[in-house]
């Protein structure tokens, strides 16, 4: 229908309809094996090119909250992803997911429960399926039946992604916080709060830990070069850097847990002190300086009124760090 192509157009046509011309036109007949060859490889690249801008385009949708753009542009990527690797690929999954995600975020939840079963039918019949992609799946077959309202299939569903998450990066490590965030979420919606308030607790100090880390990190290569900046692209300043999903998750999560801090009918001030402080040297990270300084004063206004004040003097530092740098 008419709105559905208008949304289809606006959400990716834009991007690539442009691309799409030399993927629609066929090779001509009179071409030499190597020719041919070439040719197709040619396709093949532009088409995984396609997959990869529609992939991101529908996942920027997706992390904004537009849940029914995102759909067009995940469609084109699956479309695109199944010309290339095949009906069956395990390529094919994460494309599932997304479009899972973003058909029950626009409320279609049983359009989203047939792309669930589509990516959980790949991924059983892939013995060698990689863990990132399982751990994906559970994830979403998680937050599929806490929408639907199944919390325990949802708390088993997400046991499995911390547990495969755990197994391979390390009980404390930040690919697990998203399982443990969700399952938090889960207990906040069956109102047990003092299990919820730990987990939210548990990701706030994977994410500290890390990103404790990462600022000391930053900062001893800063000491060592004083040429570079913060905004310097540099391989050796990036190995350790989050990428683009794992800061737009960060982002996304511990804005959540700060919310969730700060309305809390409780009020814990060490805890939302704690997840301000993890902000801060996330958009420090992220070079959101004016973002940073914000949550940082705050962290270390809040840190002043307590009685243990053993963070203030780390705190105190990033600020320092923080308006070191021209904004």
């Amino acid at each position: 229908d008419e709105d559905h192509q208008k949304a289809d157009w606006v959400s990716i046509h834009k991007q690539i309809c442009q691309l799409l011309i030399p993927i629609r036109t066929s090779l001509p007949g009179l071409l030499s094996e190597n020719e041919r060859k070439h040719g197709m490889e040619q396709l093949v690249k532009r088409q995984k090119y396609v997959i990869d801008l529609a992939y991101s385009t529908a996942q920027e949708f997706v992390l904004d909250g537009k849940h029914k753009e995102a759909i067009p542009a995940a469609l084109h990527a699956l479309r695109f992803s199944t010309e290339v690797y095949g009906s069956n690929s395990v390529q094919l999954v994460p494309a599932y997911l997304l479009l899972a995600e973003a058909s029950a975020g626009a409320g279609h939840l049983p359009q989203a429960s047939k792309y669930l079963s589509q990516a959980e039918w790949i991924v059983l019949r892939t013995p060698d399926c990689s863990v990132t992609l399982q751990c994906k799946l559970h994830r979403s077959l998680g937050l599929f039946c806490a929408a639907e309202g199944n919390f325990d299939r949802a708390l088993y569903h997400l046991a499995n992604d911390i547990y495969l998450a755990s197994s391979t990066f390390g009980l404390e490590s930040i690919e697990t916080s998203g399982g443990y965030f969700h399952m938090a979420n889960v207990f906040f919606r069956q109102n047990k709060m003092d299990v919820a308030n730990s987990l939210y607790a548990k990701v706030t100090d994977i994410w500290h830990a890390f990103l404790l880390k990462s600022v000391q990190a930053q900062e001893q290569i800063l000491e060592s070069q004083p040429e570079m900046s913060l905004f310097t692209e540099d391989k050796e300043a990036s190995e350790d850097r989050m990428t683009e999903a794992q800061q737009a998750e960060a982002i996304r999560v511990l804005n959540a847990v700060l919310d969730i801090r700060e309305q809390a009918p409780k009020q814990r001030p060490e805890e939302t002190a704690r997840v301000l402080h993890v902000l801060a040297m996330l958009y420090y990270l992220t070079m959101d300086l004016p973002k940073a300084g914000e949550m940082g004063v705050k962290a270390f206004d809040l840190v002043k009124q307590l009685p243990q004040q053993e963070s203030l003097g780390a705190i105190g530092h990033l600020l320092e760090l923080i308006n070191s740098k021209p904004s």
